[in-house]
């Protein structure tokens, strides 16, 4: 689990042990109930923000998925090559580097908390922007928060080297993840396929 997720997931365990124990000394049934709820709610918190190792593949050039989930969104624009992938509520939202490089620039941008997987939100919503520099071409990647997901945190600042799959921020609660990538990448992917960040090869750097 991530350090975030102790700071969401104690303060339900620590009421759910504190009701199990008004529980023992008033035998309330009533406080039973709200122990096992409070207790179950922060299971599933824990489990949002579960952190699970990642078989990184190695190989030069490589284009790895920067987030869990599916891909909603996969075009060829005049600026390059755009991909975008949600992630829902039950997906790991630790956010990994999509290729080895060196971190170019950092931008938060305010925005809207519109549903993330609207086609919109790419644009509008609240998102770290995110340009990633290796061997003269750059990759854009975008944390975009959605409707649940109000905060996206980059552990990474300009200037910092970062190798592909090496993990670089997250995202709270449902939320999705865009790339642009120069033009000339090969893709080895199609929109509805769903992915894991850091161990899926979205293609290659030209």
């Amino acid at each position: 689990m991530t350090k975030e997720g102790l700071y969401f997931t104690l303060p339900f365990l620590i009421l759910a042990a504190a009701l199990f124990y008004l529980f023992h000394r008033t035998m309330s049934v009533a406080l039973l109930y709200a122990c096992i709820a409070l207790f179950y709610l922060g299971l599933l918190i824990a489990l949002f923000f579960r952190d699970p190792e990642r078989k990184v593949p190695r190989g030069e050039k490589l284009i790895l998925a920067p987030a869990d989930g599916k891909i909603i969104r996969l075009e060829n624009e005049d600026d390059g090559i755009s991909l975008s992938i949600f992630l829902s509520i039950y997906n790991v939202h630790v956010n990994r580097s999509p290729i080895q490089g060196r971190i170019r620039s950092l931008e938060f941008r305010p925005g809207r908390f519109r549903p993330a997987f609207r086609p919109e939100a790419r644009h509008q919503n609240q998102r770290n922007e995110i340009e990633i520099e290796a061997d003269r071409v750059m990759v854009k990647m975008n944390q975009v928060s959605g409707a649940i997901a109000r905060r996206a945190i980059c552990y990474k600042k300009p200037g910092d080297h970062v190798d592909a799959g090496e993990r670089i921020g997250l995202i709270r609660f449902g939320s999705r993840v865009d790339l642009l990538l120069p033009q000339g990448c090969a893709i080895d992917v199609i929109p509805g396929q769903r992915i894991l960040a850091g161990e899926t090869i979205i293609g290659r750097l030209p």
